[in-house]
Protein backbone atom coordinates (compact mmCIF):
# COMPACT_ATOMS: atom_id res chain seq x y z
CA UNK A 1 0.00 0.00 0.00
CA UNK A 2 0.97 3.50 -0.49
CA UNK A 3 1.08 6.50 1.71
CA UNK A 4 -1.72 8.70 1.33
CA UNK A 5 0.53 11.75 0.73
CA UNK A 6 2.36 10.00 -1.68
CA UNK A 7 -0.32 9.16 -4.05
CA UNK A 8 -1.41 13.31 -3.69
CA UNK A 9 2.18 14.31 -4.17
CA UNK A 10 3.20 12.21 -7.38
CA UNK A 11 -0.34 11.64 -8.73
CA UNK A 12 1.00 11.33 -12.42
CA UNK A 13 3.50 8.44 -11.55
CA UNK A 14 0.20 6.75 -9.33
CA UNK A 15 -1.90 7.15 -12.43
CA UNK A 16 0.60 6.29 -14.94
CA UNK A 17 0.95 2.83 -12.44
CA UNK A 18 -2.58 2.12 -11.99
CA UNK A 19 -2.98 2.33 -16.21
CA UNK A 20 0.31 0.46 -16.44
CA UNK A 21 -0.97 -2.89 -14.26
CA UNK A 22 -4.70 -2.11 -15.65
CA UNK A 23 -6.03 -1.93 -12.31
CA UNK A 24 -9.00 -0.15 -11.41
CA UNK A 25 -8.73 2.60 -8.56
CA UNK A 26 -10.95 6.15 -8.22
CA UNK A 27 -8.55 8.61 -7.40
CA UNK A 28 -10.91 11.74 -7.10
CA UNK A 29 -13.37 9.46 -4.90
CA UNK A 30 -9.81 7.74 -2.93
CA UNK A 31 -8.75 12.02 -2.72
CA UNK A 32 -12.24 12.88 -1.42
CA UNK A 33 -12.88 10.37 1.08
CA UNK A 34 -9.62 10.83 2.26
CA UNK A 35 -10.65 15.01 2.98
CA UNK A 36 -13.79 14.12 4.81
CA UNK A 37 -11.71 11.38 7.23
CA UNK A 38 -9.27 14.00 7.93
CA UNK A 39 -12.22 16.62 8.93
CA UNK A 40 -13.99 14.22 11.12
CA UNK A 41 -10.60 13.25 12.75
CA UNK A 42 -9.92 17.31 13.31
CA UNK A 43 -13.78 17.70 14.90
CA UNK A 44 -12.83 14.21 16.84
CA UNK A 45 -10.15 15.51 18.40
CA UNK A 46 -11.87 18.90 19.07
CA UNK A 47 -14.75 17.38 20.94
CA UNK A 48 -12.43 14.98 22.78
CA UNK A 49 -10.66 17.92 24.12
CA UNK A 50 -14.05 19.85 25.07
CA UNK A 51 -14.85 16.93 27.20
CA UNK A 52 -11.86 16.42 28.81
CA UNK A 53 -12.62 20.05 29.79
CA UNK A 54 -16.33 19.30 30.86
CA UNK A 55 -15.05 16.31 32.87
CA UNK A 56 -12.97 18.00 34.76
CA UNK A 57 -15.89 20.70 36.25
CA UNK A 58 -17.52 20.54 39.68
CA UNK A 59 -19.49 17.28 40.37
CA UNK A 60 -22.74 19.84 40.99
CA UNK A 61 -22.51 21.73 37.77
CA UNK A 62 -25.42 20.13 35.98
CA UNK A 63 -24.82 22.11 32.82
CA UNK A 64 -21.71 20.51 32.35
CA UNK A 65 -22.82 17.19 33.06
CA UNK A 66 -25.80 17.90 30.66
CA UNK A 67 -22.71 18.85 28.15
CA UNK A 68 -20.64 16.19 28.89
CA UNK A 69 -23.14 13.78 27.63
CA UNK A 70 -23.96 15.58 24.82
CA UNK A 71 -20.39 15.75 23.52
CA UNK A 72 -19.83 11.69 24.85
CA UNK A 73 -23.01 10.93 22.31
CA UNK A 74 -21.19 13.11 19.46
CA UNK A 75 -18.18 11.35 19.79
CA UNK A 76 -20.13 8.44 19.44
CA UNK A 77 -21.42 9.37 16.15
CA UNK A 78 -18.38 10.52 14.86
CA UNK A 79 -16.39 7.57 16.09
CA UNK A 80 -18.40 5.36 13.77
CA UNK A 81 -18.92 7.37 10.47
CA UNK A 82 -15.12 8.03 10.97
CA UNK A 83 -14.53 3.71 11.06
CA UNK A 84 -16.66 3.52 8.30
CA UNK A 85 -14.72 6.18 6.24
CA UNK A 86 -11.89 4.34 6.80
CA UNK A 87 -12.69 0.94 5.82
CA UNK A 88 -14.12 2.50 2.53
CA UNK A 89 -10.52 4.39 2.18
CA UNK A 90 -8.43 0.92 3.06
CA UNK A 91 -10.40 -0.44 0.75
CA UNK A 92 -9.48 1.77 -2.33
CA UNK A 93 -6.32 2.40 -0.64
CA UNK A 94 -6.03 -1.63 -1.51
CA UNK A 95 -6.49 -1.30 -5.25
CA UNK A 96 -3.54 1.43 -5.70
CA UNK A 97 -0.69 -0.41 -7.55
CA UNK A 98 2.95 -0.26 -6.47
CA UNK A 99 4.78 2.99 -8.79
CA UNK A 100 7.50 1.58 -11.02
CA UNK A 101 10.85 2.70 -10.66
CA UNK A 102 12.54 4.96 -13.12
CA UNK A 103 14.32 2.26 -15.41
CA UNK A 104 11.28 0.25 -15.96
CA UNK A 105 10.29 0.10 -19.58
CA UNK A 106 7.53 1.58 -20.58
CA UNK A 107 5.00 -0.11 -22.38
CA UNK A 108 1.90 -2.75 -22.36
CA UNK A 109 3.17 -6.38 -23.00
CA UNK A 110 6.15 -8.59 -23.77
CA UNK A 111 7.22 -6.43 -26.45
CA UNK A 112 8.68 -3.91 -24.50
CA UNK A 113 10.58 -6.03 -22.28
CA UNK A 114 14.25 -5.19 -22.26
CA UNK A 115 16.81 -8.24 -21.97
CA UNK A 116 19.82 -7.22 -19.95
CA UNK A 117 22.11 -9.92 -20.71
CA UNK A 118 22.28 -13.28 -21.91
CA UNK A 119 24.88 -16.31 -20.75
CA UNK A 120 26.03 -19.56 -22.00
CA UNK A 121 26.07 -20.21 -25.45
CA UNK A 122 22.65 -22.12 -26.88
CA UNK A 123 23.34 -26.00 -27.13
CA UNK A 124 23.68 -27.37 -30.79
CA UNK A 125 22.76 -30.83 -31.41
CA UNK A 126 23.38 -33.23 -34.28
CA UNK A 127 20.23 -34.50 -34.11
CA UNK A 128 16.67 -32.98 -33.61
CA UNK A 129 16.36 -32.44 -29.95
CA UNK A 130 13.26 -33.57 -28.25
CA UNK A 131 10.99 -32.17 -25.71
CA UNK A 132 11.46 -32.67 -22.24
CA UNK A 133 7.83 -34.90 -22.65
CA UNK A 134 9.70 -36.69 -25.15
CA UNK A 135 12.37 -37.65 -23.15
CA UNK A 136 10.47 -38.17 -19.46
CA UNK A 137 8.34 -40.64 -21.51
CA UNK A 138 11.01 -42.65 -23.10
CA UNK A 139 12.91 -42.41 -20.03
CA UNK A 140 9.84 -43.78 -17.80
CA UNK A 141 10.52 -40.41 -15.37
CA UNK A 142 7.49 -38.23 -16.32
CA UNK A 143 3.69 -40.12 -15.96
CA UNK A 144 0.55 -37.44 -17.59
CA UNK A 145 -1.47 -39.52 -18.38
CA UNK A 146 -1.74 -41.53 -14.93
CA UNK A 147 -2.39 -38.20 -13.54
CA UNK A 148 -5.07 -37.43 -15.89
CA UNK A 149 -7.05 -40.52 -15.22
CA UNK A 150 -6.20 -39.89 -11.30
CA UNK A 151 -6.43 -35.76 -10.89
CA UNK A 152 -7.16 -34.73 -13.94
CA UNK A 153 -5.53 -32.68 -16.66
CA UNK A 154 -2.25 -30.20 -15.87
CA UNK A 155 -1.25 -32.81 -12.97
CA UNK A 156 1.60 -35.01 -13.44
CA UNK A 157 3.53 -38.30 -11.56
CA UNK A 158 7.36 -37.16 -11.34
CA UNK A 159 9.32 -41.32 -10.84
CA UNK A 160 12.58 -42.33 -10.81
CA UNK A 161 15.69 -39.94 -11.69
CA UNK A 162 12.88 -36.90 -12.30
CA UNK A 163 12.52 -37.65 -8.17
CA UNK A 164 16.09 -37.67 -7.53
CA UNK A 165 16.73 -34.90 -9.75
CA UNK A 166 13.95 -32.79 -8.32
CA UNK A 167 15.98 -33.22 -4.37
CA UNK A 168 19.68 -32.93 -5.96
CA UNK A 169 18.07 -29.91 -6.59
CA UNK A 170 16.81 -28.61 -3.47
CA UNK A 171 20.17 -29.48 -1.64
CA UNK A 172 21.75 -27.93 -3.99
CA UNK A 173 20.51 -24.41 -3.70
CA UNK A 174 20.30 -24.79 0.34
CA UNK A 175 23.58 -25.87 0.33
CA UNK A 176 24.89 -22.67 -1.39
CA UNK A 177 22.36 -20.10 -0.15
CA UNK A 178 22.80 -21.01 3.59
CA UNK A 179 26.95 -20.72 3.23
CA UNK A 180 28.10 -17.61 4.14
CA UNK A 181 30.79 -17.83 2.45
CA UNK A 182 29.49 -18.62 -0.88
CA UNK A 183 26.37 -15.90 0.11
CA UNK A 184 29.66 -13.36 0.52
CA UNK A 185 31.57 -14.02 -3.00
CA UNK A 186 27.98 -12.93 -5.05
CA UNK A 187 27.63 -9.94 -2.40
CA UNK A 188 31.12 -8.65 -2.89
CA UNK A 189 30.56 -8.34 -6.37
CA UNK A 190 27.58 -5.86 -5.68
CA UNK A 191 29.33 -3.18 -3.55
CA UNK A 192 32.11 -3.75 -0.92
CA UNK A 193 31.39 -5.22 2.18
CA UNK A 194 27.51 -5.36 1.10
CA UNK A 195 25.56 -8.16 3.70
CA UNK A 196 26.73 -11.54 3.20
CA UNK A 197 23.98 -12.90 5.65
CA UNK A 198 22.57 -16.02 4.25
CA UNK A 199 19.31 -17.09 3.61
CA UNK A 200 17.57 -18.91 6.62
CA UNK A 201 15.87 -22.16 5.20
CA UNK A 202 11.99 -22.12 6.28
CA UNK A 203 8.83 -24.82 5.34
CA UNK A 204 5.96 -22.29 5.20
CA UNK A 205 2.47 -23.08 5.45
CA UNK A 206 0.74 -23.55 1.98
CA UNK A 207 -2.46 -22.06 2.81
CA UNK A 208 -3.51 -18.25 3.89
CA UNK A 209 -5.70 -16.56 5.58
CA UNK A 210 -7.65 -14.31 2.92
CA UNK A 211 -6.89 -10.67 5.10
CA UNK A 212 -3.13 -11.70 4.66
CA UNK A 213 -3.29 -12.60 0.78
CA UNK A 214 -4.97 -9.51 0.61
CA UNK A 215 -2.11 -7.49 2.96
CA UNK A 216 0.56 -9.18 0.50
CA UNK A 217 -0.99 -7.66 -2.83
CA UNK A 218 -1.44 -10.73 -4.08
CA UNK A 219 -5.67 -11.14 -3.83
CA UNK A 220 -6.83 -8.86 -6.66
CA UNK A 221 -10.01 -9.60 -7.87
CA UNK A 222 -7.96 -10.47 -11.15
CA UNK A 223 -5.57 -12.98 -8.69
CA UNK A 224 -8.54 -14.68 -7.47
CA UNK A 225 -9.22 -16.65 -10.37
CA UNK A 226 -5.99 -18.10 -10.59
CA UNK A 227 -6.16 -18.84 -6.44
CA UNK A 228 -7.56 -22.43 -5.03
CA UNK A 229 -9.91 -21.00 -2.26
CA UNK A 230 -11.56 -23.55 0.21
CA UNK A 231 -14.77 -22.02 1.41
CA UNK A 232 -15.36 -24.22 4.58
CA UNK A 233 -12.03 -22.92 6.20
CA UNK A 234 -11.62 -19.74 4.61
CA UNK A 235 -8.25 -20.35 3.11
CA UNK A 236 -6.65 -20.06 -0.27
CA UNK A 237 -3.85 -22.49 -1.06
CA UNK A 238 -0.42 -20.22 -1.69
CA UNK A 239 1.11 -19.60 -5.18
CA UNK A 240 4.28 -19.30 -4.36
CA UNK A 241 6.51 -19.50 -0.60
CA UNK A 242 6.69 -15.84 -0.98
CA UNK A 243 2.49 -15.57 0.33
CA UNK A 244 3.54 -17.10 3.11
CA UNK A 245 7.06 -15.69 4.11
CA UNK A 246 6.24 -12.63 3.35
CA UNK A 247 3.96 -11.62 6.39
CA UNK A 248 5.92 -13.81 8.48
CA UNK A 249 6.67 -10.56 10.15
CA UNK A 250 3.57 -9.18 10.34
CA UNK A 251 3.31 -6.61 13.09
CA UNK A 252 6.34 -6.91 14.30
CA UNK A 253 9.85 -4.23 14.13
CA UNK A 254 13.14 -4.93 13.24
CA UNK A 255 16.16 -3.32 15.05
CA UNK A 256 18.61 -2.03 11.90
CA UNK A 257 20.96 -3.85 12.86
CA UNK A 258 19.25 -7.34 12.18
CA UNK A 259 18.89 -6.49 8.14
CA UNK A 260 19.23 -7.72 5.97
CA UNK A 261 17.16 -10.95 6.83
CA UNK A 262 16.61 -13.13 4.00
CA UNK A 263 14.58 -16.72 3.79
CA UNK A 264 14.86 -19.67 1.71
CA UNK A 265 11.18 -20.93 1.58
CA UNK A 266 10.61 -24.46 -0.01
CA UNK A 267 6.43 -25.52 -1.06
CA UNK A 268 4.23 -27.03 -3.20
CA UNK A 269 2.43 -24.21 -4.67
CA UNK A 270 -1.13 -24.37 -6.50
CA UNK A 271 -2.42 -22.42 -9.91
CA UNK A 272 -5.40 -22.70 -11.33
CA UNK A 273 -3.31 -21.36 -14.95
CA UNK A 274 -7.01 -19.65 -15.38
CA UNK A 275 -5.56 -17.18 -18.32
CA UNK A 276 -3.21 -19.46 -20.07
CA UNK A 277 -6.03 -20.97 -22.29
CA UNK A 278 -5.09 -23.80 -23.79
CA UNK A 279 -1.21 -22.66 -23.63
CA UNK A 280 2.04 -25.02 -22.82
CA UNK A 281 -1.19 -27.76 -22.48
CA UNK A 282 1.59 -30.31 -22.90
CA UNK A 283 3.95 -31.68 -20.33
CA UNK A 284 4.79 -29.85 -16.93
CA UNK A 285 5.96 -25.98 -18.08
CA UNK A 286 2.56 -24.87 -16.79
CA UNK A 287 0.61 -27.00 -14.35
CA UNK A 288 -2.01 -26.73 -11.51
CA UNK A 289 0.31 -28.23 -8.54
CA UNK A 290 4.38 -27.66 -8.46
CA UNK A 291 7.45 -27.03 -5.97
CA UNK A 292 9.56 -24.14 -5.73
CA UNK A 293 11.98 -22.51 -3.87
CA UNK A 294 11.34 -18.75 -3.22
CA UNK A 295 14.07 -16.43 -1.17
CA UNK A 296 12.42 -13.42 0.10
CA UNK A 297 14.33 -10.40 1.98
CA UNK A 298 13.95 -7.88 4.06
CA UNK A 299 15.92 -4.70 4.25
CA UNK A 300 16.57 -1.45 4.37
CA UNK A 301 14.93 1.18 2.38
CA UNK A 302 18.20 2.50 1.04
CA UNK A 303 19.41 -0.75 0.15
CA UNK A 304 16.53 -2.72 -1.43
CA UNK A 305 17.60 -1.71 -5.35
CA UNK A 306 20.91 -3.61 -4.44
CA UNK A 307 19.38 -5.91 -2.49
CA UNK A 308 17.48 -6.64 -5.67
CA UNK A 309 20.27 -7.11 -7.85
CA UNK A 310 22.23 -9.07 -5.31
CA UNK A 311 19.63 -11.50 -5.50
CA UNK A 312 19.73 -11.26 -9.16
CA UNK A 313 22.98 -11.88 -9.11
CA UNK A 314 22.76 -15.19 -6.96
CA UNK A 315 20.08 -16.52 -9.13
CA UNK A 316 22.46 -16.22 -12.35
CA UNK A 317 25.71 -17.65 -10.32
CA UNK A 318 22.97 -20.80 -9.68
CA UNK A 319 22.37 -20.58 -13.10
CA UNK A 320 25.81 -20.72 -14.10
CA UNK A 321 27.17 -23.38 -11.63
CA UNK A 322 24.06 -25.77 -13.71
CA UNK A 323 25.88 -24.53 -17.16
CA UNK A 324 22.11 -23.66 -18.35
CA UNK A 325 21.87 -21.25 -20.94
CA UNK A 326 19.91 -17.64 -19.73
CA UNK A 327 19.12 -14.34 -20.24
CA UNK A 328 18.26 -11.88 -18.00
CA UNK A 329 14.77 -9.55 -18.58
CA UNK A 330 13.58 -6.04 -17.75
CA UNK A 331 9.89 -6.51 -17.44
CA UNK A 332 8.05 -3.52 -18.89
CA UNK A 333 5.02 -2.00 -16.96
CA UNK A 334 2.06 -3.78 -18.41
CA UNK A 335 4.17 -7.07 -17.32
CA UNK A 336 4.84 -6.00 -13.96
CA UNK A 337 2.79 -6.80 -11.42
CA UNK A 338 0.47 -5.20 -8.67
CA UNK A 339 2.68 -5.12 -5.57
CA UNK A 340 6.07 -4.51 -7.50
CA UNK A 341 7.73 -1.61 -8.20
CA UNK A 342 9.86 -3.38 -10.63
CA UNK A 343 10.24 -6.82 -12.06
CA UNK A 344 13.09 -8.40 -13.62
CA UNK A 345 13.24 -12.05 -14.71
CA UNK A 346 15.53 -14.77 -15.92
CA UNK A 347 14.55 -16.85 -18.86
CA UNK A 348 16.01 -20.14 -19.86
CA UNK A 349 16.83 -21.63 -22.95
CA UNK A 350 14.98 -25.07 -24.06
CA UNK A 351 15.84 -26.92 -26.85
CA UNK A 352 12.51 -28.94 -27.33
CA UNK A 353 10.87 -25.18 -27.87
CA UNK A 354 13.90 -23.75 -29.35
CA UNK A 355 13.27 -20.19 -27.28
CA UNK A 356 13.91 -18.95 -23.94
CA UNK A 357 11.37 -19.16 -21.08
CA UNK A 358 10.42 -18.00 -18.00
CA UNK A 359 12.08 -20.20 -14.97
CA UNK A 360 12.82 -17.21 -12.67
CA UNK A 361 11.41 -14.04 -11.08
CA UNK A 362 12.78 -11.02 -9.00
CA UNK A 363 10.31 -9.02 -7.34
CA UNK A 364 11.04 -5.62 -5.96
CA UNK A 365 7.88 -4.41 -3.42
CA UNK A 366 9.97 -1.13 -1.47
CA UNK A 367 7.48 -0.36 1.24
CA UNK A 368 4.54 -1.17 0.08
CA UNK A 369 3.87 -4.94 1.56
CA UNK A 370 5.70 -3.96 4.86
CA UNK A 371 3.51 -0.91 5.06
CA UNK A 372 -0.02 -3.47 4.61
CA UNK A 373 1.64 -5.94 7.00
CA UNK A 374 2.64 -3.32 9.58
CA UNK A 375 6.33 -4.84 9.62
CA UNK A 376 9.09 -1.53 10.13
CA UNK A 377 12.31 -1.34 11.70
CA UNK A 378 14.04 0.44 14.44
CA UNK A 379 16.74 2.71 13.45
CA UNK A 380 19.62 3.86 15.73
CA UNK A 381 18.18 6.65 16.08
CA UNK A 382 15.09 5.50 17.76
CA UNK A 383 13.08 6.77 14.70
CA UNK A 384 10.75 3.55 13.14
CA UNK A 385 9.88 3.55 9.03
CA UNK A 386 8.80 0.62 7.15
CA UNK A 387 11.04 -1.89 5.69
CA UNK A 388 11.20 -2.42 2.05
CA UNK A 389 10.69 -6.70 0.87
CA UNK A 390 12.21 -8.28 -2.07
CA UNK A 391 10.94 -11.82 -3.55
CA UNK A 392 12.66 -14.14 -5.95
CA UNK A 393 12.43 -17.47 -7.54
CA UNK A 394 15.49 -19.45 -6.69
CA UNK A 395 14.44 -22.27 -8.43
CA UNK A 396 11.03 -22.90 -9.88
CA UNK A 397 11.73 -27.09 -9.75
CA UNK A 398 9.45 -28.44 -12.71
CA UNK A 399 11.10 -25.79 -15.04
CA UNK A 400 14.32 -26.52 -13.92
CA UNK A 401 14.11 -30.43 -14.61
CA UNK A 402 12.81 -29.33 -18.22
CA UNK A 403 15.97 -26.97 -18.97
CA UNK A 404 18.26 -29.77 -17.49
CA UNK A 405 16.66 -32.73 -19.86
CA UNK A 406 16.63 -30.91 -22.79
CA UNK A 407 20.02 -29.04 -22.52
CA UNK A 408 21.54 -32.25 -21.20
CA UNK A 409 19.91 -34.29 -23.86
CA UNK A 410 21.88 -37.06 -26.01
CA UNK A 411 21.22 -38.75 -29.12
CA UNK A 412 20.66 -41.83 -27.24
Amino acid sequence: MLDIKFVRENTEKVKEAITAKKAKVDLVKLFALDEEKRAVTTQLEQLRAQANLSSKAKPNDQSMIVQLKQLKTQIKKLDQQKAKLEAVFSELMYQVPNVLLDDVPRGADESANKILRQHGAVPKFDFAPRDHMQLGEALDIIDIPSAARITGTRFAYLKGQAVLLQFALIQFTLDFLTDRKKVASVAEKIEKGFSSNPFIPVLPPVMIRPEIFSKMGRLTEQDKEERYYLPKDDLYLIGSAEHTLGPLHLDSTFEESQLPVRYLGFSTSFRREAGSYGRDTRGILRVHQFDKLEMESFCLAENSVKEQEFIIALQERMMQELELPYQVVLMCAGETSMPDSRQIDIETWMPGQGKYRETHTSDLMTDFQARRLNTKVRRKSGRSEFVHMNDATAFAIGRSIIAILENYQQKD
